[in-house]
């Protein structure tokens, strides 16, 4: 039987994911009955209630897994997540945010084509999550292209499906506590010839809470992500799965 873990992130999400696991809960439950299947969310040092909220829902919806880590950021909570989801055996793991921008109904378009492809991600249109935001992935659009010499469609999408055997040889290349690991993945995943599934999907507004990303912390990341894709560039030389 194929084991698949859904996988999110979370900090200082108390407004939201309660909500977010009541919409993404029937996903879990629906492919319990072909898989085994589990809903994992890191909290990732919250200094809000949302651990306790999660512990408090295990009740109600029994393939939870709340985890609880220190702050470290959201990159290093994703690949964190990615390598228990692949140390627990998994063969996919799906990826997206615990803020309720995304649409559970869109994971059944992937999950039919699983066997197709090697990473699915999603390519977000009409976005309503701000401008800056926007540019900040079409910033990182022309930095992979700059540096990986490869064009991807919405590098750092948080949606997507990937097999875990194809998964693993990157976590291998990227740093451990990488912030743009979504984006060196998708990046990675062109470079090495990986087999690659682009949807279109919807992506909301955030359900509650505040929106982190302003112009200084645009600055902050597309000047670290040249140099840290410059170092996995390197990682790169010689390796491939």
């Amino acid at each position: 039987m194929e084991k698949v873990y859904l996988v999110m992130p979370a900090y200082n999400e108390a407004k939201n994911i309660e909500e977010t696991i009541r919409q993404w809960y029937p996903v879990v439950a629906r492919l319990s009955q072909e898989a085994e299947a589990k809903l994992v969310i890191a909290n990732d040092g919250s200094k809000d209630d949302t651990f306790a909220i999660m512990q408090g829902l295990k009740g109600r919806y029994p393939l939870l897994e709340p985890l609880n880590k220190p702050n470290s950021g959201h990159g290093s909570t994703v690949l964190y997540l990615y390598r228990h989801a692949i140390a627990q055996g998994a063969d996919y793991v799906f990826q997206t945010d615990s803020d309720g921008q995304t649409d559970p109904d869109e994971f059944w378009q992937m999950w039919e084509h699983r066997r197709d492809y090697d990473i699915q991600i999603g390519v977000r249109k009409g976005r309503q999550d701000g401008l800056n935001r926007v540019f900040v992935s079409k910033t990182l659009r022309l930095i992979v292209w700059l540096m990986f010499h490869e064009w991807v469609a919405d590098a750092n999408t948080p949606f997507r499906l990937m097999k875990a055997e194809r998964l693993q040889p990157i976590m291998d290349v990227i740093p451990h506590d990488y912030f743009l690991c979504n984006v060196a993945i998708s990046a990675i995943s062109k470079k090495w010839g990986y087999r690659i599934g682009w949807y279109p999907i919807t992506f909301k507004p955030r359900q509650a809470g505040v929106n982190s990303i302003n112009m200084k912390r645009i600055v902050k990341i597309g000047w670290k992500a040249l140099g840290d894709f410059w170092t996995i560039n390197k990682n790169l030389r010689g390796t491939r799965p």
